[in-house]
């Protein structure tokens, strides 16, 4: 995949934590950004999926109401 450069500022403090936490972890410093990134991006799409889930159990009757059962919809669609 290509790869885009990024340019961002950070207060002093935080560009040494990010300094010290990728040699600890043995990568450069663009390998732990992008680590960051994925990480933050799985949590949202879990907390998407999840905020979903929710959504659906709290409005289940009024789908049920308007489109039937999981059930009755494959029989429509036969």
């Amino acid at each position: 995949m290509a790869k885009k450069q990024l340019n961002v500022r950070v207060d002093a403090t935080t560009a040494e934590m990010a300094r010290e936490r990728a040699e600890q972890q043995g990568i450069s410093m663009n390998q732990y950004i992008e680590r960051l990134v994925q990480q933050d991006m799985g949590e949202a799409g879990r907390n998407f999926v999840d905020a979903a889930a929710q959504f659906m159990k709290e409005h289940e009757a009024v789908f049920l109401a308007e489109f039937g059962s999981p059930s009755e919809l494959q029989d429509v669609r036969r």
